[in-house]
């Protein structure tokens, strides 16, 4: 009798599918361009409303004129993201990976929203929630319905 074959182990085109593919790569983009915005807008463009006197906004003007939406705009892409990487052609989309994505999401959706309500007597010492108030709530629970959009995938 013949000895059956040892699986070979290939990081680039696993036998789950592939590690790379376009959508992956558009995913890993929304996440980290949405990760990018919101830092950049806290730490450059943004005004800290606790200094006297008001400092000018920083650049580009339109992120400035933009206010509160950019962390929208922020979030939504890193939603978006995480929503785009739940299919089954990406790493996160099948397999181990929808479990990863779904608890992951869940816990960080009841993290947001724990800290939110530990710190809410004082949130100036947590960067972006400072900023977001009650909004928080909305943060907590997009990652919650992320968290939902990876658990219809798991079978």
């Amino acid at each position: 009798m013949s000895k059956p074959k040892a699986k070979r182990q290939d990081l680039i085109e696993p036998a789950s599918g592939p590690l790379f593919t376009p959508r992956w790569v558009v995913a890993l983009l929304m996440m980290v361009g949405g990760i990018a915005w919101i830092a950049y807008y806290y730490v450059v463009v943004r005004v800290d409303p606790d200094a006297t006197p008001a400092p000018e906004p920083g650049k580009p003007a339109f992120m400035a004129d933009l206010g509160n939406w950019n962390y929208l705009i922020g979030f939504g892409l890193l939603f978006l993201g995480l929503i785009v990487s739940a299919h089954p052609s990406t790493p996160l989309g099948r397999g181990r990976g929808v479990v990863v994505g779904m608890l992951g999401c869940f816990l960080l959706g009841l993290l947001w929203i724990c800290t939110f309500y530990v710190m809410s007597n004082d949130l100036s010492a947590v960067p972006v929630m400072n900023d977001l108030g009650q909004k928080n709530l909305f943060v907590g629970i997009g990652f919650m319905g992320v968290g939902f959009a990876f658990a219809t995938k798991w079978e």
